[in-house]
């Protein structure tokens, strides 16, 4: 067995750390007798020789010693080297992604790169990487342009067709006695093999005497794989996905007591129509979320599980490596509960469902309602990601969100608490649900970290960004400790005038800021927030106080945040009118332009509008854009800004358009040159709609032609910030903030509301 295997240079090839001179030995460890052993160097594997899903040359040169490795009854954990090259070989579109920038020497068609590579064997393989490695020029293959992002995609497209070329493997061990493999190779099949027709076949005649649950689930799923392939067979496939999720949930109960049969089988069903809401939604039967409820009672059922999902397997010593880590965490979650495979299922539906909102609602609503923890655990996760990238009326589910955080079990409470963190004014039905949970609860008031400084708990946030005052308590705590949480000035901002009963302990606080002390910035931040918030003129003597005396250490952002404080403030701040004319000539920009600001903020007066124009042609992107704001502020008292203005809305950066576009709008009322910008700005960058929303609203008439965009966005059933697996804490509010902002604009452009600029 791996003969040959020394025989390669593996110290010339490289992986994610450097040499990959140790790979014959991680090889070696994954043929082990050994559990531990075996798992450190499949550890090993992803970590460095497939680190985050990379090809280098030293995995291409694995892919044949892998397959031995698969191919040999005598190894233990095949199904997880199966998983591993499934993983190297990508699927069937990263195939044709990575081949389509490949070109033979002498300029032959990409196709052709992939058509040869079909037919290599493993000593081929080898071979390529003999003379140059897979980074440049691969042993007669040359690149399009010798570039190493070009080697990269190299590297990727020879992994997909090496290990698509030796695929048929796999068709060996459909019935392979490890059912860890059984399982793990129909998902390679689905998306490696060639010849897909057949594997269609192969998948479809293996289901009928396969008696493992997980690997008839695979199965279906490979055969959903297969009908997404390029030039699959979709058409075929659908048509077996659809006779397979068989009747209507009506007649569920009729069918339960049938004879043992793909059809029967409740998973089964529910894995097709999780299928075919992948690839053939169309073919979805009408009922198909009361089928789908029905069909997942059917595999759990209604009863409670006895067991909690607190509890794990017995005592063992904690896993040395990350895979070993992944795969007790989940042991862990599925301990105690009834078919754990079903969650997955389910997700798959959901997922599949996509932009029909109603049903995925739905489905959630059912399991947030059932007796059972573990299928509510489930529900709780999905409903984020639901509501993160679609919208929809949420009302019912988000109640029952708050009905979570009095369940006695920690991982559910803690889950639906962190849902709603992030809904902002859609956790609004969950409101006294968390009202109670927090008042029961003063040690979730506020979060310590092993690192850096508290934070507010997440029930505690949720409340205030509902502002709802019964977190005022908990913000009185919190502020009574010896290190105020960071993010209590946000929380303060979103109470507003809600939280002038703190006015006095903000300013006791502020008080006793030390202002010869590294930690200044630490300690006043949060308190200058949120005195600014609530207007709490009162502490005028305390904030002039850090502002004449800020150290050093942080000393500009310090500056600028008891200036915000003063600016909002008003007329109240004027005694500190001297000391902000000083700071306008200070050669921080941004303690400059703050300056500027709470100048006029305070008297009303333009003698700092020469400093906001100066910035105007900073050489900072960041301080271009502030100073457009700030003169936007200061709207027909800088009309002599609008010159530079118009030369801004030329710029090539978008934001700096749209700040030069809203700023000139509000200093001169000129529509005619800020509409266009603002509508292209529009389609270029979706997270610049909130803002031009809100300025096409103080447009009002004279945004009429904008009004197709405004319907649209309002249309849409995804938010206009959904991208997919990437998404921040703020995703659901910003886009709440835009479709408030949008249907302002459409009645201010109606006339159905005034006209103010700088009303947003």
């Amino acid at each position: 067995m791996l003969a040959g295997l020394y025989e390669i240079d593996w110290a010339a090839m490289g992986h994610a750390y450097g040499s990959a001179e140790e790979v014959p030995e991680l090889l070696r460890g994954l043929a082990s007798a050994d559990a531990g052993e075996r798992e450190a160097a499949l550890d090993a594997m992803y970590g460095a020789v497939h680190h985050q899903g990379d090809v280098y040359d030293s995995t291409l040169a694995c892919i044949p010693f892998l397959f031995e490795l698969v191919a040999d009854p005598s190894v233990r954990d095949r199904g997880r080297i199966v998983v591993l090259l499934t993983s190297i070989g990508g699927g069937d579109e990263v195939a044709e992604e990575y081949l389509d920038e490949i070109v033979i020497e002498g300029g032959g068609p990409a196709g052709g790169f992939g058509d040869a590579m079909d037919t290599l064997d493993g000593e081929d393989i080898l071979g390529l990487l003999d003379a140059e490695g897979a980074a440049g020029d691969t042993a007669g293959w040359k690149f399009g342009e010798a570039t190493e992002a070009s080697a990269w995609r190299a590297n990727y497209a020879m992994a997909v067709t090496a290990v698509r070329a030796q695929a048929e493997v796999f068709t060996e061990l459909v019935a392979d006695p490890d059912p860890e493999v059984r399982r793990a190779v129909p998902v390679a099949l689905g998306a490696l093999h060639g010849e897909t027709e057949r594997i269609l076949d192969v998948l479809r005649d293996r289901l009928p005497v396969e008696r493992d649950t997980e690997t008839r689930l695979a199965l279906v799923e490979a055969v959903g794989t297969l009908a997404l392939r390029r030039g699959g067979p979709a058409a075929e496939a659908a048509d077996w996905l659809v006779r397979l999720a068989g009747s209507h949930a009506g007649d569920l109960a009729d069918r339960a007591s049938d004879a043992p049969s793909p059809s029967a089988d409740p998973g089964l069903r529910l894995a097709a129509l999780a299928q075919l809401a992948r690839c053939a939604p169309e073919r979805l039967p009408a009922d198909t979320v009361p089928t789908a409820i029905a069909l997942l009672r059917a595999v759990r059922g209604e009863k409670p599980s006895t067991r909690s999902p607190q509890e794990v397997p017995a005592e063992r010593q904690k896993p040395a490596t990350f895979v070993g880590h992944l795969r007790e965490l989940r042991e862990q979650a599925e301990a105690g509960r009834s078919a754990p495979w079903a969650a997955d299922l389910l997700r798959t539906l959901h997922t599949a469902l996509d932009d029909r909102v109603e049903d995925r609602v739905a489905l959630v609503i059912d399991q947030l309602r059932s007796p059972d923890w573990g299928r509510r655990i489930d529900a709780v996760w999905m409903s984020g990601g639901l509501v993160r990238g679609w919208r929809g009326e949420y009302g019912e589910l988000v109640a029952l969100l708050g009905q979570q955080l009095a369940d006695p079990e920690d991982r559910l409470r803690d889950g639906a608490a962190s849902v709603l963190e992030n809904l902002y004014g859609l956790a609004a039905p969950a409101a006294d649900a968390l009202a109670e949970a927090v008042a029961a609860d003063p040690g979730s008031w506020v979060q310590e970290w092993s690192q850096g400084r508290p934070s507010l708990g997440g029930m505690v946030k949720t409340l205030a960004r509902l502002g709802d005052p019964r977190c005022l308590p908990a913000l009185a705590s919190a502020l009574d400790r010896p290190d105020i949480p960071q993010d209590l000035g946000y929380a303060i901002e979103h109470l507003g005038a809600a939280a002038a009963p703190l006015a006095p302990l903000l300013r006791r606080r502020l008080a006793e800021v030390t202002l010869n002390d590294e930690e200044a910035y630490d300690q006043a931040e949060p308190l200058l927030r949120g005195v600014a918030a609530i207007g709490a003129a009162e502490s005028f003597p305390e904030v002039l106080r850090i502002l004449r005396g800020a150290p050093a250490a942080r000393r500009d952002w310090l500056l600028c945040s008891a200036i915000r404080a003063l600016a909002r403030f008003g007329p109240a701040a004027s005694d500190a009118l001297p000391d902000l004319r000083a700071l306008v000539a200070d050669p921080g920009s941004c303690i400059a332009l703050e300056a500027a600001s709470a100048l006029w903020a305070i008297e009303r007066n333009t003698a700092a509008l020469p400093v906001l124009l100066a910035h105007l042609d900073s050489d900072s992107p960041h301080t271009r854009r502030s100073a457009a704001e700030a003169l936007g502020e200061l709207g027909p008292a800088a009309a002599a800004a609008a010159p530079r203005l118009r030369e801004l809305l030329a710029d090539p950066a978008v934001w700096m358009r749209v700040d030069a576009a809203v700023a000139l709008w509000r200093v001169s009322g000129e529509a005619g040159p800020v509409l266009p910008v603002l509508r292209s700005a529009w389609s270029e960058n979706v997270h610049t709609r909130a803002v031009i929303a809100g300025c096409l609203a103080e447009l009002g008439p004279a945004a009429a032609a904008a009004v197709p965009l405004l319907r649209d966005e309002l249309a849409a059933v995804r938010r206009h910030n959904n991208e997919g697996d990437h998404y921040g804490t703020l995703d659901v509010c910003a886009d709440e903030l835009l479709l408030r902002a949008c249907g302002r604009a459409l009645s201010r452009i109606s006339g159905a509301g005034p006209v103010t600029n700088g009303d947003s």
